[in-house]
């Protein structure tokens, strides 16, 4: 945790990621005076296997700790997630105050659900799922990146869950967010984006769409772009007394 001032800012990574990927983002926010807090969601950074055997209510408890500690110290937090981190950070935010919401290139589509009870039994079969090579604009940041090698099937069932739930419970979201969205995500194409916006109950609601980065845009080379962004809105946010 970085101690500043009465703004806590809580950084939520993505599935199979570590909090490295935010990282960057977090000293940023830091440096703007804002007390920062980047948590480790259940059964990452370890090893694949702790993850296969993690559920999405595990991974929503990692953050309900991890808000519980900044709003011990802060007048305000802001939740802030990348890819299955914002949605968290979504649905979290219909849990607890929150001043606010950042979700970066965040998942929300498919809209059908069968996808977690396939994903059940096919895990028994092939309990992991291998990554494709990634394509980074900054190869240098690929590198450093801290990340698991595979996808536990088990696991891809858990987060199309959390996607339904999220699904259901857009409309009722009436805090500020921001959306930010590589056009260049082949990932998580920017329609998710798009379609988060469309079911948000709140009326102060922003999407940013952006260029020169892939994914991972906190760790890309479009990463200051993005930072730029989160500290104008965490600012905005903070200036709303408590």
């Amino acid at each position: 945790m970085y101690r500043g001032g009465p703004t806590g800012c809580l950084l939520i990574h993505g599935f199979t990621a570590s909090p490295q990927e935010m990282r960057g983002l977090g000293e940023h926010l830091a440096s703007q005076g804002h007390t920062t807090l980047g948590i480790r969601l259940a059964g990452h950074g370890t090893r694949p296997g702790d993850l296969a055997r993690s559920r999405w209510g595990d991974w929503l408890a990692s953050v309900d700790d991890g808000y519980r500690m900044l709003r011990a110290e802060c007048n305000h937090v802001v939740l802030l997630g990348l890819s299955l981190g914002g949605a968290l950070a979504l649905l979290a935010s219909t849990r607890y105050p929150a001043a606010g919401v950042v979700a970066m290139s965040t998942p929300l589509l498919p809209a059908g659900g069968p996808a977690q009870f396939v994903l059940r039994p096919l895990s028994l079969a092939y309990p992991f799922i291998a990554k494709r090579p990634a394509h980074w604009r900054d190869p240098d940041a690929a590198r450093e990146r801290v990340a698991y090698p595979c996808y536990p099937t088990r696991a891809l069932a858990e987060v199309s869950r959390v996607l339904q739930i999220l699904r259901s419970s857009l409309g009722s979201i009436d805090i500020p967010v921001l959306l930010i969205h590589s056009r260049e995500d082949t990932f998580v194409p920017p329609e998710n984006s798009q379609a988060i916006l469309d079911g948000l109950g709140s009326a102060d609601t922003e999407l940013v769409l952006i260029d020169g980065s892939t994914h991972v845009i906190t760790c890309d080379a479009a990463r200051q772009k993005v930072f730029d962004l989160a500290a104008r809105f965490v600012r905005r946010q903070s200036e709303i007394p408590a």
